[in-house]
């Protein structure tokens, strides 16, 4: 129960077509989600597994996409050791946030939090039932440094300046989260996710050298626990910090968003990548789009299979609200027909 070329990328293998998945492929701009939602609060839809399986499912099947992906919110994990977690129109918003090393005190026991977290695989579970049979499914955690400046200062960008200072409180949380996303991940897997991305979004504010001394280690514990299993995505990430990235053991493959040239990134025997077509130029108008859609195509057309082994093809980050259903179809189309 999996689709075909979504596993040859996760092997390496060449092949004409590559799969599509996108980031966010569920979520505001869909008609489909849009009616969950006057029915439903996001909580609703994220904690009840029947709903979240049917989020899933719906751009999958009105799209086909070849990758379905677990409908939640990396910020859980932060509400199941007990900081309180609540989403509103300006976002989500935590109960309270750490400044000391006595505040990792107040989280809730491993074994309460990861029994909290159960609702998770449950969803995994409905979604792999709720999806066809030739759809592959993802899981995704949040990085345990996005979770570090969410728990911080309840935010993931801007300056970061108390994370980045916080050393010793930062080893103390991420001793605490990285035993629970190893829990997390462990769930999830077992519910039918192929893999588990990482979602890292405050990596890209750090330089090289932080990137390597504060965020690389803790991926590195996750991906060592789950050898093949593990993708890693932070969009606007260093050039250095990538390299650093590329280098780790068992990672099976890495997004990129779109300021960076993925072409020569594809075909490199050891990741699968991900990306990275600009979100953002779905929202031209329908033939100006399908003439930047399939100038963007051309270099991954002068490849051979084997020089695009591994592309999973997609968005530099996440599909915006607002973006026009039409276009996320004229992609799909636009890509399937190119590469016959």
């Amino acid at each position: 129960m999996s689709n075909t070329r979504f596993q040859a990328a996760l092997k390496l293998e060449p092949q004409v077509t590559p799969p599509i998945w996108m980031m966010r492929q569920a979520g505001r701009y869909h008609s489909h989600y849009q009616n969950l939602r006057k029915k439903h609060s996001f909580e609703e839809l994220c904690k009840v597994p029947e709903l979240a399986a049917e989020v899933a499912f719906g751009p999958v099947d009105d799209f086909d996409f070849d990758t379905a992906i677990l409908f939640s919110d990396i910020l859980f994990p932060l509400e199941a050791f007990g900081m309180g977690l609540r989403f509103g129109e300006e976002g989500p918003k935590l109960g309270w946030h750490l400044s000391t090393l006595e505040d990792l005190k107040k989280f809730y026991p491993l074994e309460q939090a990861v029994e909290f977290m159960g609702f998770q695989k449950d969803a995994v579970i409905r979604t792999r039932k709720r999806i066809s049979k030739d759809k592959s499914l993802i899981g995704f955690i949040g990085g345990p440094w996005t979770l570090f400046c969410y728990a911080t200062q309840g935010k993931h960008d801007g300056n970061l300046i108390l994370p980045k200072i916080s050393a010793k409180l930062r080893e103390g949380f991420y001793e605490k989260i990285l035993a629970l996303l190893k829990e997390n991940i462990r769930l999830q897997l077992e519910g039918g996710a192929e893999i588990v991305m990482i979602f890292d979004t405050a990596a890209g504010d750090a330089s090289p050298a932080f990137f390597q001394e504060a965020i690389l280690p803790s991926i590195k514990v996750l991906v060592e626990a789950f050898p093949g299993k593990i993708g890693y995505y932070a969009k606007n990430l260093a050039p250095g910090s990538l390299q650093s990235l590329r280098e780790i053991s068992g990672l099976t493959g890495f997004g990129m968003d779109h300021r960076t040239d993925i072409v020569d990134f594809l075909g490199n025997g050891s990741h699968f990548v991900q990306g990275n077509f600009d979100q953002a130029l779905l929202f031209m108008e329908s033939e100006e789009f399908k003439k930047y859609l399939n100038r963007w195509i051309r270099p991954f057309l002068d490849l051979v299979p084997e020089k695009r082994a591994g592309w999973v093809c997609g968005l530099g980050h996440g599909v915006l609200p607002k973006t026009p259903e039409a276009n996320i179809r004229t992609f799909v189309s636009t890509i399937r027909e190119a590469f016959v």
